[in-house]
């Protein structure tokens, strides 16, 4: 079984060296005789995302195992992807993503490790808001990324307890069924939505982690720019992933509000036998039901649409598993 441990950096130097002197020395872990002893082969692969400092230098000479760069700087769900392309390449059977600016703690890659090696998950990710609180972590943040992870957990039926963390473990049948759609952004609320579609099994565990005062986000400059940009992916993400929910929802509690509306009508017609005092709950009761039927159409158009992208995927994962085989077999 082989590991790989990716790391995406964009401007890394102070950190990167450290951060990979860290991995390896986390790789020395009891856990590689006894529970990791399956991982006979451990490996560190740098996606340099079009840096401008000494990133790429640093990273070699601190021994890194594997390289993917290029110019210019494409953002982190394009790393991501080509992170996966690479690790699928170099046939890895796990694919552990951490930041290269050491606020995670690689002590904390056997936690991720151990539920997919076990064979009972195929994705798990970085919890920052269980057991083990975040340090440091900004509280605008904190409350954010726990709002938008209860508001998917509703709408796909799956608890989720950390949306945004990037500190996460792939088996390779994830690897292979991942697809990003949004290359221009970043990739951790799609991919577990993504995952959660379709059907594979995500795990969250404590990890200690500590956000460093002062720095700066790579991602984006402004806190409400990135909640923008965020709150577009996963709208678009859970659209794709449960259409009836998301339209049909809507579509439902508007006719049924609809009804309502009528009956109001209704009652006071039968007392007074006049229309046009009440025509207003007439018009509310027909616009309501007009545009709730619409959204009910929505759902079932979007639902087909779903089924054709699903014999698209099913297809792609076939071409993906064929073209990245083991020279062993899959």
């Amino acid at each position: 079984m082989k590991l790989i441990v990716n790391l995406p950096a964009y401007n890394e130097e102070e950190k990167i060296g450290e951060t990979i002197a860290s991995i390896e020395e986390s790789f020395k872990a009891d856990f590689y005789t006894q529970k990791g002893s399956a991982i006979k082969e451990k490996l560190i692969q740098i996606v340099d995302d079009g840096s401008t400092d000494n990133t790429l230098e640093y990273a070699k000479k601190a021994g890194v195992d594997i390289i993917v760069s290029y110019k210019p700087n494409r953002r982190l769900a394009y790393a991501f992807k080509q992170a996966v392309e690479s690790a699928l390449d170099n046939k890895a059977d796990i694919m552990i993503n951490i930041d290269a600016d050491g606020q995670f703690d690689p002590q904390d890659i056997p936690k991720l490790l151990e539920p997919i090696i076990e064979g009972k998950y195929d994705m798990v990710i970085g919890n920052r808001f269980g057991e083990i609180q975040a340090k440091n972590i900004p509280w605008i943040r904190k409350f954010l990324n726990r709002f938008a992870a209860s508001m998917v957990g509703f709408f796909l039926n799956c608890k989720t307890d950390d949306l945004t963390c990037g500190f996460r473990a792939h088996n390779r049948e994830t690897l292979l069924r991942l697809n990003l759609v949004n290359e221009t952004f970043t990739y951790t609320q799609e991919t577990i939505i993504d995952a959660i579609g379709k059907g594979l099994k995500l795990k969250w565990v404590p990890i200690k982690v500590t956000y460093h005062p002062g720095r700066k986000a790579k991602i984006t400059k402004s806190i409400w720019k990135f909640v923008g940009n965020g709150f577009k992916i996963i709208i678009k993400a859970v659209r794709d992933v449960r259409p009836l929910k998301f339209f049909g929802s809507p579509g439902i509690f508007m006719i049924a509000v609809s009804f309502v509306a009528f009956v109001v009508f209704l009652y006071h017609y039968f007392q007074t036998f006049q229309i046009t005092p009440y025509r207003n709950y007439i018009l509310l009761a027909f616009f309501l039901f007009v545009i709730g039927l619409q959204f009910l159409i929505l759902a079932l158009i979007a639902d087909m649409i779903k089924s054709n992208r699903k014999l698209s995927e099913d297809q792609m994962y076939l071409m993906k598993k064929e073209k990245y085989k083991r020279h062993h077999g899959d």
